[in-house]
């Protein structure tokens, strides 16, 4: 259930983020006004009294200030050109601060080879 619900909340954030809550609104209130009309006409008055702009209701009223009204972004995007200033490249070669042998981590690596004790150790808590 807390899962779920946190779907729902990231689903109304990237609505919102993205501006489509506007849309979601806009298709509840063309459904609400198609509901309405549909009580009153045939179903092709209805439809050309909801589309045709002449006729919003309240919600659309609503919908269309609050859009004028939004806060556009205060700082514009502005593309600028990338430039890039040539930097000379200098190697320098360097020992490294610490080495070792490889023939000495192999004499090493013998001595961990070994066969298991035999017989097996008993448990201590047998």
């Amino acid at each position: 259930m807390i899962a779920r619900f946190g779907h729902v909340l990231l689903i109304v954030a990237l609505l919102a983020a993205t501006g489509a809550h506007w849309t979601v609104l806009q298709s509840v209130a063309w459904t609400t006004m198609l509901a309405d009309n549909l009580r009153t006409a045939s179903f092709t008055q209805a439809l050309q009294r909801t589309f045709d702009g002449r006729h919003p209701c309240s919600l659309c009223k609503q919908i269309t200030a609050g859009k004028k009204s939004e806060k556009k972004a205060e700082f514009p995007l502005q593309f600028k050109k990338l430039e890039f200033i040539h930097a000379g490249t200098c190697f320098t070669f360097a020992a490294p601060s610490h080495f070792w042998l490889a023939g000495a981590a192999i004499d090493s690596l013998a001595s961990l080879i070994h066969s298991p004790p035999v017989p097996p150790p008993r448990p201590l808590l047998g």
